[in-house]
């Protein structure tokens, strides 16, 4: 797999968002199998009775009930207290977790700018609707301003300190490794999030379990968690789903693979270099080792879906070339991400 030699470098939302997509995807919804607890009033109705507007039901007035809620006209012909019960709406919190390193910059059409525009079309559907949107990028660089128009920052806003931000309102994190941007709310803040994930470059390692590990710890409320990425990890993706799984939030591994890497059009004697470390092998590319190849793809790609399985994870393989909107109305919305 050759990296692309060319990035793809949006800068504003209408380079990852066009006006035919937003008209698709904007009566969608998030969904999960879980009933959330939000800190904010949001827009997603809860098993709970609360004081919203929307009536929900009644239930016989019991001693210490505020007298307010009585329902005095059901009184003046039953000759009997009900308290009124509403619909309590709760928000519900996404977090979307986008693999910039190295890695990802390969891939014709690009893996990193399918990630960009599924992280910005997933993000649009949550903050139209009210919800809490978080992303975080493990490994690569984020752009600061006044960097060139070309492919690479002048400067990274990988920093060290917890609760400093950047120009584009990012909060690094304390490990150097990511970079995350959260607690946007409200369609106002759909260029906030745009801005982050336009600044974002793939580029370097990291540690796909320590980095786990901090955006668990991390983490606040309950929701939907989205990992974006193509899960070839030397340590192994386990330990970090594992990480992630769970402690209120439904986990959804999307991997992400262009098409060269599933079906790889190189041929002859190759030396070959791990884009990440340097590691190096000499082969011959023939019939017989692309069929090899393929066989250990398909396996290594069962083997993740049968992981997340085991754990109550939703997984799914997707290449590039799929359109995003058929991965959000298709694909996404018969798995229950959204709806």
């Amino acid at each position: 797999m050759r990296r692309t030699p060319t990035i793809p470098t949006p800068a504003s939302a209408e380079d990852l968002l066009d006006s035919a997509l937003i008209a698709r995807i904007s009566r969608l919804d998030l969904a999960s199998n879980r009933i959330f607890a939000g800190k904010l009033k949001g827009e997603r109705r809860s098993k709970k009775r609360g004081e919203s507007v929307e009536f929900a039901d009644h239930r016989p007035y019991v001693r210490g009930d505020d007298l307010r809620h009585i329902d005095w006209n059901i009184y003046a012909r039953l000759d009997t207290l009900f308290l009124k019960l509403f619909m309590e709406e709760e928000d519900l919190s996404l977090h979307i977790v986008i693999d910039a390193t190295e890695s990802s910059a390969c891939g014709e059409p690009n893996k990193f700018f399918f990630m960009q525009q599924t992280a910005m079309a997933l993000g649009y559907v949550g903050l139209v609707n009210l919800n809490r949107v978080a992303v975080t990028a493990i490994g690569g660089t984020v752009e600061t301003p006044g960097a060139g128009a070309g492919n690479e920052p002048r400067a990274s806003a990988r920093g060290s300190g917890a609760g400093s931000a950047d120009a584009n309102g990012a909060t690094p994190t304390g490990d150097v490794s990511l970079a995350s941007i959260r607690d946007l709310r409200g369609r106002r803040r759909t260029h906030d999030l745009a801005r982050f994930l336009c600044s974002l470059r793939p580029s370097g390692t990291a540690d796909f379990g320590a980095a786990a590990k901090r955006i668990a710890l991390a983490r606040r409320g309950r929701g939907v968690m989205l990992v974006l990425s193509d899960f070839f990890m030397k340590e192994g993706y386990e330990t970090g789903l594992r990480l992630l799984a769970g402690r209120g939030y439904d986990l959804f591994a999307l991997q992400v693979l262009s098409p060269q890497e599933v079906k790889p059009d190189i041929t002859g004697d190759l030396r070959l270099v791990d884009i990440e470390d340097g590691d190096r092998a000499e082969v011959t590319i023939a019939a017989p080792l692309l069929k090899k190849y393929n066989a250990a793809l398909g396996t290594y790609c069962a083997g993740l879906r049968e992981f997340c399985s085991r754990r109550e994870i939703n997984a799914l393989t997707v290449q590039t070339d799929t359109p995003v909107d058929t991965l959000l109305l298709d694909y996404l919305r018969r798995r229950g991400v959204v709806r």
